[in-house]
């Protein structure tokens, strides 16, 4: 078996840059000119959100830009059209960010059996239960070589952040829990203490940092304990106000200020 894309991924020796942004997001058909943008732009992995009616975990910005989404008319159905040949231009990992809501009413099974097919490498379900994808969706998961990425707070146990650890086989996602989504102020020490705390428990899978990381600044802060970070909110203001073709000027601000 070929070893999945993020795995791969996250065996370069180097610090990864993963993008989330919204699919048909300005405009309906921007979805696959974007991810082609941001791999040609030194990205490392995408992460495509899959617009939904009620985002209760997402930021003002996300949620406008998801609400945008919808009203241009992304669905589910036309999502995978849009990606179906996307593995002839981009190599890069591709995660499928949603909530479990429409996965649920395309069909589970079906979903990942679509995933695989497109070459959908992961998925990010915020409000999948970890219990319930152990007890009936990890095999699943497994069968259509979907990595499934849970997420971590400052508030997680030690408990459940081992029980995570010990069920991924990819990267954890550590929201980090910044005060303003999207804030560029940079982290407090509050922060960088539980970037260390997760950093000391030596798990087996590594950590990528998402929330509040809008620059070269909190891109490095981010990723001196951890594998990596991801960045939304700053991605989705940069595409209401600049062009697609552009894209490069953002990451190379992220990477190389």
């Amino acid at each position: 078996m070929i070893m999945n894309r993020i795995n791969q991924k996250l065996k370069e020796d180097k610090k990864l840059l993963s993008i989330y942004f919204s699919a048909g997001y300005p405009s309906l058909n921007d979805t696959v000119p974007i991810i082609q943008n941001l791999e040609k732009s030194g990205v490392d992995m995408i992460e495509i959100g899959l617009p939904f009616s009620d985002p209760l975990a997402d930021g003002p910005t996300i949620q406008a830009s998801s609400t945008q989404a919808l009203k241009n008319g992304i669905t589910t159905e036309i999502l995978f059209n849009q990606l179906k040949d996307i593995r002839e231009t981009v190599s890069i990992p591709l995660i499928i960010m949603g909530y479990f809501n429409p996965i649920l009413q395309y069909g589970i099974e079906a979903f990942c059996e679509k995933c695989q097919e497109i070459g959908i490498d992961g998925l990010i379900i915020p409000d999948l239960p970890i219990d319930v994808y152990n007890e009936y969706y990890k095999a699943m998961f497994e069968k259509y070589e979907l990595i499934n990425v849970f997420l971590i707070t400052p508030q997680t146990s030690v408990e459940r952040i081992n029980f995570i650890d010990s069920i991924s086989n990819g990267f954890i996602y550590m929201v980090s829990s910044a005060s303003v989504t999207g804030s560029s102020s940079g982290f407090g020490d509050e922060q960088t203490t539980y970037f260390k705390r997760i950093a000391n428990m030596k798990l087996k899978n590594p950590q990528i940092i998402g929330f509040g990381i809008s620059n070269n600044d909190t891109f490095t802060q981010a990723t001196q304990y951890t594998k990596g970070a991801i960045i939304g909110s700053a991605f989705i203001k940069f595409l209401a106000n600049d062009s697609i073709e552009n894209i490069r000027n953002f990451t190379n601000k992220i990477l190389y200020n």
